[in-house]
């Protein structure tokens, strides 16, 4: 039998990604290496173990008696491995690194540079499903994200991540801004079809939401006019084609206009953290501050500010604090008496 200290923490990854993939080549094109050296790798590591791993069929791979007993001790092996790096990471480095979907402005920054004066806060912004991956390799402290099951591989493990709904947007019209339509209180859903529009890319988290509205305002084959990466470049075409879009309140820019839809659909923003990565108190002033954050930049927004006034019970994280007078995000202490679910509650 091979020896098991030939066993190291990159081989343990390639059989949980195998297992996980269910066939040879998909893991290989996961893995980006060709399909015959990774054959290759595994037979090197079944050699250490000493029998098979894997049954080998045309239709893929299933683990065999020894691989059963072994995969799952490999996968914990990994687990174990994530923890000691998010761990040896937060006691050697006082950065904390915060990931944002679609943009990051100056103001989220200086808001978590002020809940966090014990750390260096650096942010980034990186697509939604990145992000996750970030938070649960431990290349991130924390991330925003849209709804979980909108960007998070299937294959994440429900045990490691942590998460607290910030906020529940709406998905609102976005046309340019002398538009007959921003009178109107509401548009309803079959008026949707009378629109040019620009759509969301197939590969954009937001794009199965818009699919869904279109498709429950039976206007499945819109006009369309070009396909965007991002809610600002889905903008700037409403502002300078005269175009139509689906976006959220946060996603809209100050140069259109926005109009309440009729039988709207939400999406759920979420704060996403690895389990343990952090103390409570910090975890507290961290999910207050994003919450605080949102409601300062909401109140940007006139028309979505007062259809939060009006609509209370839609955005409960928001807390008592959606009626009362203004009050500094970038405040620790402001932070810390924020109305709202803690996070184990949310």
């Amino acid at each position: 039998m091979g020896e098991f200290v030939d066993i190291e923490l990159r081989h343990a990854r390639t059989v949980a990604i195998i297992e996980r993939a269910g066939s040879i080549s998909k893991a290989a094109a996961e893995l980006n290496i060709p399909q015959s050296s990774l054959t290759a790798q595994l037979r090197r590591i079944e050699k250490a173990v000493g029998g098979q791993l894997f049954v080998r069929s045309p239709s893929g791979v299933v683990p065999t008696a020894l691989g059963e007993h072994l995969i799952p001790m490999l996968a914990d092996l990994i687990q174990r491995a994530d923890m000691v790096i998010v761990e040896a990471a937060a006691h050697a480095s006082e950065v904390f690194r915060f990931g944002n979907a679609e943009w990051t402005p100056p103001s989220l920054h200086s808001a978590l540079q002020s809940s966090l004066p014990a750390a260096e806060v650096q942010t980034e912004t990186l697509s939604p499903a990145d992000a996750v991956e970030a938070v649960y390799r431990g290349w991130l402290g924390a991330a925003l994200v849209p709804s979980m099951s909108l960007v998070a591989p299937a294959d994440l493990p429900e045990t490691v991540l942590d998460q607290a709904v910030v906020v529940r947007e709406p998905v609102w019209l976005a046309v340019p801004r002398e538009h007959a339509l921003t009178r109107r209180t509401a548009v309803e859903m079959d008026q949707l079809a009378t629109f040019r529009w620009v759509r969301y890319a197939r590969n954009h988290w937001f794009h199965p939401i818009e699919k869904h509205l279109f498709d429950k305002a039976d206007c499945a084959d819109p006009e369309v006019l070009h396909y965007v990466d991002g809610h600002h470049e889905a903008m700037n075409w409403v502002r300078e084609a005269r175009a139509a879009a689906l976006t959220t309140p946060s996603g809209a820019t100050p140069d259109v206009s926005l109009v309440p839809i009729s039988d709207t659909e939400s999406t759920e923003m979420l704060l996403v953290w690895r389990r343990g990565s952090m103390a409570k108190a910090m975890l507290s002033r961290l999910v207050k501050t994003v919450r605080g954050y949102y409601r300062e930049y909401a109140r940007t927004i006139p028309r979505y500010w007062s259809w939060i006034k009006e609509h209370p019970g839609d955005f409960p994280e928001l807390g008592r604090t959606i009626g009362a007078g203004r009050q500094p995000v970038v405040s620790l202490a402001s932070a810390l008496c924020q109305d709202g679910p803690t996070p184990s509650s949310a």
